[in-house]
């Protein structure tokens, strides 16, 4: 007995020790947020260009607007930092959309370039999961893609 009570104590100290004692919390995705040069320029281009609505903030926040991702999840637009802004197209925000044709339909009649992953202008990217996807730029240089949801 006083064997497996030794035991049971090196195996719960041991965990503790590497770290591997269990986690009594979960996480789950609740906003991105970017930093942009003028708030009012990028709200216009993802509620006019990806439909998507703002979420009302007190009147305080100027530089600040948060946009509904749906599900509860947001896009948080801020116009505070003056840095330089880099980025590349394996940093991007992905949105699905059952309506993938009208959507790249709509990039087209609002002039807007979209390529395929490698830049191929006005190409779709067909994923090896078979999902089509576009990319394309919002108005300080981040990417987005837009994908088929696979039915």
């Amino acid at each position: 007995m006083k064997k497996a009570i030794v035991l049971l104590i090196l195996i719960q100290s041991s965990l503790l020790v590497n770290g591997q004692e269990n986690k009594d919390f979960s996480l789950s995705f609740n906003h991105l947020a970017l930093s942009v040069k003028d708030v009012n320029v990028s709200a216009k281009f993802y509620t006019d260009v990806l439909n998507l609505e703002i979420i009302p903030l007190p009147p305080e926040a100027k530089n600040v607007k948060w946009i509904s991702l749906g599900d509860g999840k947001e896009l948080h637009l801020l116009s505070i930092f003056k840095e330089e802004i880099k980025t590349n197209k394996a940093i991007h925000l992905a949105l699905s959309t059952a309506n993938f044709d009208e959507f790249v339909q709509n990039l087209t009649k609002m002039n807007i370039t979209y390529s395929d992953f490698p830049g191929n202008l006005n190409k779709i990217n067909i994923r090896p999961d078979g999902i089509n996807q576009v990319f394309f730029q919002d108005p300080d240089g981040y990417w987005i893609e837009v994908n088929s949801i696979n039915e």
